[in-house]
């Protein structure tokens, strides 16, 4: 079953509901956004040539035509690509390149950094230009038939050796994370509204399904993103508002809030995850906003879907193990099961630590075109995660330790060796280590660790500047401290835990 069934199911039942807010005013009625998907899909198959199983790549921030473009790709058949709109131009042109994409939607801003990574001009669809609106104005084309292991959306994550990686997202996949959300994180209710503060090329837009299979509304904020006041005014005027953040996200509102003493009626559900919530500021989320919270863990291999740290539970106080619950990501979500394993792929009794492993239908059929790391990572039926952490009697999992040492700078993840090896492209460093370092506003910043070859340290401008011609502005170093040399082991291996306790 193609997921865009969803939108097409909906649009039938409820064709007069509103579908999508672009601030607290309705644009589209379920009607009007299914016709202009099968519009803008029919436009892609015939005169894009867009065929079924043909990736089509999204390169925005969040907007009001983000959603309709995203089912309009599933609508035709063909495979959704969504790209982090911060990337740099040379992390774009990978990505489209490894991809093979076809055509590229993108904003009018963004245009020139999807041109610059070489997609033809004649594959670029700019939202809101004179093209776009002939698009969703095109002859509509109905859902095209797609089977449960066809695969829907291309998610790419980086990995250890820098190069990202294409996570294959199936539409059973994606469906099963749909009936995950209902079961295990929260259930979607007439009058409900999901807002998108978060990127909807991430976990934020992954639950528009649920949304979507409801009928209920959807909310781009005219700042098409996260702002803490904009959001209290959303809650007040369009009521009943559900959003995915990260924690960092969650303690710049819990701070408004105290702050103004605004009013958090209009706020249903916040699921946070992408990062460690920790425990203090969990407890003064739940002083300060009430029993709203939801936490999940997943990874781009097994969408949104490994655990959920459930309301109830949060609110639980008298449970004597209340504590340790409350620091933990929760129990295995219900379509999934959860295990963890030593090295040899054993299962540890209660409590010891280990790798966190899980297997369902929501878990990834593959790395697309890339076997090795599909097969060092998939293994007898089982994710391997990276992810270090220990079971309770009850079934909660603690994460203990990212294996992978990814840095989870405001929900963003960073992995280290692709920093280091920009920095290592300057002759005068010698040698890079590159750690996370504890930040209030944003969870986790990069700090850099360097080793000067003859000439001396240089200058931070310098190599910030190296940074922003290669990567994306995020993942730049907030701080490079010059060392006489790196930490390391008997083996060679430079000891990253020791950085991080000198980053502070």
């Amino acid at each position: 079953m193609n997921i865009a069934h969803l939108l097409r199911r909906s649009a039938l039942l409820h064709a007069h509901r509103p579908a999508l807010l672009h601030g607290d005013q309705v644009l589209w009625t379920y009607g009007t956004l299914a016709a202009r998907t099968a519009a803008l899909a029919a436009h892609l198959r015939t005169r894009c040539g867009v065929a079924p199983g043909d990736r089509v790549a999204i390169y925005a921030a969040n907007a009001p035509e983000y959603l309709e473009a995203l089912h309009a790709i599933l609508w035709a058949g063909a495979v959704s690509v969504p790209v982090n709109y911060k990337l740099h131009a040379k992390e774009l042109a990978y990505v489209l390149s490894d991809s093979g994409a076809r055509v590229v939607l993108t904003s009018e801003t963004l245009a020139p950094a999807v041109r610059e990574a070489g997609a033809p001009h004649d594959a670029v669809l700019v939202f809101g230009s004179e093209a776009y609106r002939a698009a969703v104005a095109h002859t509509p084309m109905d859902v095209c038939d797609r089977v449960p292991h066809d695969v829907a959306s291309l998610f790419y994550t980086s990995g250890t050796t820098g190069r990202p990686k294409g996570v294959m997202q199936t539409h059973r996949n994606l469906l099963a994370m749909t009936a995950c959300y209902f079961t295990d994180v929260d259930d979607v209710q007439p009058g409900d509204a999901m807002v998108y503060a978060a990127p909807m090329s991430h976990g934020a837009g992954l639950y528009n399904y649920a949304q979507v299979l409801r009928g209920e509304r959807h909310v781009v904020p005219l700042s098409g993103g996260f702002e803490p006041a904009e959001l209290v005014q959303l809650a007040a005027s369009v009521g009943q508002l559900t959003l995915f953040a990260a924690p960092t996200m969650v303690h710049r509102l819990v701070d408004h809030v105290r702050a103004t003493g605004a009013d958090v009626s209009g706020f249903k559900t916040i699921v946070y995850g992408g990062g460690p919530m920790y425990a203090d500021d969990l407890r003064n989320a739940l002083a300060v906003m009430g029993n709203r919270f939801v936490q999940i863990y997943g990874q781009g291999e097994s969408p949104m879907t490994i655990t959920a740290l459930q309301r109830a539970q949060l609110a639980d106080h008298n449970h004597p193990r209340w504590a340790e619950r409350m620091v933990s990501v929760g129990v295995a979500q219900s379509l999934v099961e959860v295990r963890v394993v030593d090295a040899t792929g054993q299962p540890l009794p209660t409590g010891e630590t280990g790798e966190v492993v899980v297997r369902g239908d929501t878990v990834m059929p593959g790395y697309w075109n890339n076997p090795t790391a599909t097969a060092q990572t998939l293994r007898d039926g089982w994710l391997y995660t990276g992810d270090m952490g220990a079971l309770d009697a009850d079934g909660f999992l603690t994460l203990k330790d990212r294996s992978k040492d990814v840095i989870i700078s405001g929900g963003s993840n960073i992995y280290p060796r692709e920093v280091e090896e920009v920095l290592l492209m300057h002759p005068l460093v010698r040698e890079v280590a590159v750690v996370g370092q504890r930040d209030a506003e944003w969870g986790e910043v990069v700090v850099a660790f360097l080793v000067s070859g003859e000439g001396g340290a240089v200058d931070d401008a310098v190599l910030d500047a190296l940074c922003l011609e290669h990567i994306a502005r995020f993942k730049r170093p907030k701080e490079y401290r010059w060392v006489e040399g790196l930490p390391k082991n008997s083996y060679g291996k430079v000891l990253k835990t020791a950085l991080r306790g000198d980053a502070g």
